[in-house]
């Protein structure tokens, strides 16, 4: 009964003409922020905080809350279309959304991610809302050891999201670790594998990797004709909507998606693009399908967008409750609430129940909106696919310029993007899958920190990861995985050296 009332409140509190119409405006925006590529959701929340000091403190919150997890649903646009990924967790959408255009069926693709992105955003709310004090006390009790073994399994999986076996797999997630540890030491304070380059001691951006291994890649493949030409179809609503099968391969998939994002969103540090690759390496190993992935599955679409939709909610409980962000983004609506003279904290909930389940009533309310105007939408964005590739790539390459030099207004950033997009091609040439590159780099500092955190509090003692359970348990699944994956040694070798 004190649940309900408290719904009651927010609902009571979100249904005003000034937070709906709030609401509204800042789901539109996020979902037009998610489909630029190069953008996301950080320098949009950076870029309307200054515009949030001048609005009541629940109105600016629901505001940036609204750009934030708006950004998620429309962030899977670009990645299937163009297999450009408007946010980095939307690059595992584009794994399999990317083939599925390809064989016309974008407008399948694209009804599906709305769909799973709904799913995913009302099970991470209904998280929120149920087990706010639970998870919270839960990621409380993880300490350095756990972490680490978090990221690991992380790695882990992300070497059998390849489809070209564990041992390129593995070559990629070396190769991101590396790249991860390019800057200053926030330790030492040292300066590491910079080449003397001064724009490299803030290190390498996550957009400018994903960006460039995704994005001009594959403007790079178009231009050299090594890419296949996107099949034309006539674009009525009856070709838009999934078929029977694709709506029974729906419901699982979704569900499963959701339950990882709603863990991994309670974690500071993980967040959303942590639990898209790891959804997506569990639904590939478990599915019956698992030979479509990578070949456009529904279920390759359906799982990273239900996980890091339902991240985005759930990443709002160590932010509100307990104080601690969970990611950058989660930083600038601490620095929101702070300038309002709110303190988050275990404390918001009893000392400002108002625009706590007012933010979880907008998120229901924001849900809505999202999946009525992304449907209708859905015809809109698939006739992308009928403008001319002579048209369309350079506009593509000067907006993924441009959403990357806005980030740091740094020419070298530019640069660089040129640089690894470059790389990206050699690696499709090769046959090296980009994913586990990209999900080493974003893990690879991580590890590294809690790495290190652990082994200064048990003074050296490497035996800390085992003598945890938490740690323990999450280590040996992340051995049993290589060890299920590397049973079949003559798959593997195929798979590393191709078939004859």
């Amino acid at each position: 009964m004190e649940l309900l009332g408290n719904l009651a409140l927010g609902f009571a509190a979100a249904t005003t003409l000034e937070i709906l119409t709030v609401c509204f405006v800042g789901v539109l925006l996020g979902t037009f922020v998610g489909v630029l590529p190069g953008i996301g959701p950080l320098a949009a929340v950076a870029m309307l905080l200054p515009v949030s000091f001048h609005l009541p403190a629940e109105a600016a919150l629901i505001l940036l809350a609204g750009v934030y997890y708006g950004a998620e649903y429309g962030g899977s646009t670009a990645s299937i279309l163009l297999n450009i990924p408007g946010t980095p967790s939307a690059s595992v959408t584009a794994l399999d959304g990317f083939p599925m255009a390809q064989k016309g069926r974008a407008g399948v693709a694209l009804v599906l991610t709305a769909v799973a992105s709904f799913v995913g955003g009302i099970v991470g709310v209904i998280v929120t809302a149920l087990l706010s004090p639970a998870l919270a006390g839960f990621a409380l009790q993880f300490g350095p050891a756990e972490y680490f073994a978090v990221m690991v399994l992380g790695l882990v999986a992300a070497t059998v999201v390849g489809g070209r076996g564990i041992v390129r797999g593995l070559a990629m997630v070396c190769l991101g670790l590396l790249l991860g540890t390019i800057g200053v030491d926030v330790n030492s304070g040292a300066t590491r594998f910079t080449g003397g380059i001064p724009n490299l001691r803030d290190g390498i951006g996550l957009v400018v990797v994903a960006m460039g291994l995704f994005g001009v890649s594959e403007v790079i493949a178009s231009i050299r004709g090594n890419t296949r030409q996107k099949v034309s179809q006539p674009l009525n609503w009856r070709n838009l909507m999934p078929n029977r099968e694709d709506w029974r391969r729906v419901p699982g998939p979704a569900l499963r998606g959701s339950a990882v994002g709603s863990f991994f969103g309670t974690l500071p540090g993980a967040g959303q693009t942590v639990a898209s690759f790891v959804g997506y390496a569990v639904e590939k190993r478990i599915s019956r399908n698992k030979n479509q992935f990578g070949d456009g599955a529904v279920e390759g679409v359906v799982v990273p967008e239900s996980a890091n939709n339902a991240a985005a909610q759930t990443a709002f409980i160590p932010t509100l409750t307990l104080g601690i962000p969970g990611s950058t983004t989660m930083a600038l609506m601490l620095g929101a609430l702070m300038i309002h003279g709110i303190t988050p904290g275990p404390r918001l909930i009893t000392d400002h129940p108002s625009l706590f389940w007012g933010l979880v009533a907008s998120f229901v309310i924001g849900n809505l909106m999202l999946l009525v105007l992304n449907i209708p939408l859905v015809g809109l964005w698939a006739r992308i696919l009928r403008v001319p590739h002579a048209m369309l790539y350079p506009i593509v390459a000067v907006l993924i310029c441009l959403g990357v030099y806005s980030l740091r207004l740094n020419l070298f950033d530019v640069w660089l993007t040129l640089g690894f997009g470059l790389l990206g091609y050699a690696m499709r040439l090769w046959r090296f899958e980009p994913a586990p590159l990209l999900i080493g780099f974003v893990l690879g500092p991580m590890i590294e920190e809690y790495f290190r955190r652990a082994m200064l509090l048990s003074r050296g003692d490497p035996m800390v990861f085992l003598e945890r359970s938490g740690s323990a348990t999450l280590l040996g699944i992340a051995v049993a995985l290589l060890i299920v994956a590397g049973l079949q040694p003559r798959k593997l070798i195929q798979r590393v050296f191709g078939s004859p």
